[in-house]
C-alpha cells in the first residue's frame, strides 16, 4: 500500500493522544460503548483522526449493537483499503484509511442488506464534523 502521509513514529506520537496513537498506528482496540461516537445520531462526515481523509457518512451509521461505531458503505471508497488480519488467532478483515495508513477497526459481513458489511469503526480513529 503507497500512503499518501508519511509520518515517522516520533510524528504521528506529537500529533496524535496517547490512545491515538495505540489504535491508529499499533492497532490496539477501544473497549466497546466508551468511544466517543458509537451512539452519535447528527448528521454528518467522519474523518481519519490522523490524516483527516473522508471516511464515513452519518447517512451508512447503524447501530449495530456492538459498542462501535459501525457504518455499512464507505463514503469515499478509495480512502479506505482491507488486509487480512490474524491476530488473536482469527481472521479477519482488518480496515485501514489508505492515505495514512492508520488501523480504523474492522470488516464484518452481518451487516444491512443489500451488502451486508459492517464497517466496525474505533471512535477514537474517527473525527466527526457535523452538518450543522
Amino acid at each position: 500500500m503507497k500512503l499518501k502521509t508519511k509520518k515517522s513514529e516520533e510524528e504521528w506520537l506529537k500529533k496524535l493522544t496517547d490512545q491515538q496513537f495505540r489504535v491508529l498506528r499499533q492497532k490496539d482496540t477501544e473497549a466497546p460503548f466508551t468511544g466517543e461516537y458509537w451512539n452519535n445520531h447528527q448528521k454528518g462526515i467522519y474523518r481519519c483522526a490522523g490524516c483527516g481523509a473522508t471516511l464515513f457518512d452519518s447517512d451508512t451509521k447503524f447501530d449495530s449493537g456492538t459498542g462501535w461505531p459501525s457504518f455499512s458503505d464507505p463514503k469515499v471508497m478509495e480512502n479506505i483499503t482491507t488486509q487480512e488480519d490474524t491476530s488473536l488467532g482469527m481472521v479477519r478483515t482488518e480496515v485501514l484509511c489508505k492515505k495514512c495508513g492508520g488501523h480504523l477497526g474492522h470488516l464484518f459481513m452481518d451487516g444491512p442488506e443489500p451488502n451486508h458489511c459492517r464497517y466496525c469503526i474505533n471512535s477514537i480513529a474517527l473525527k466527526f464534523e457535523s452538518d450543522r
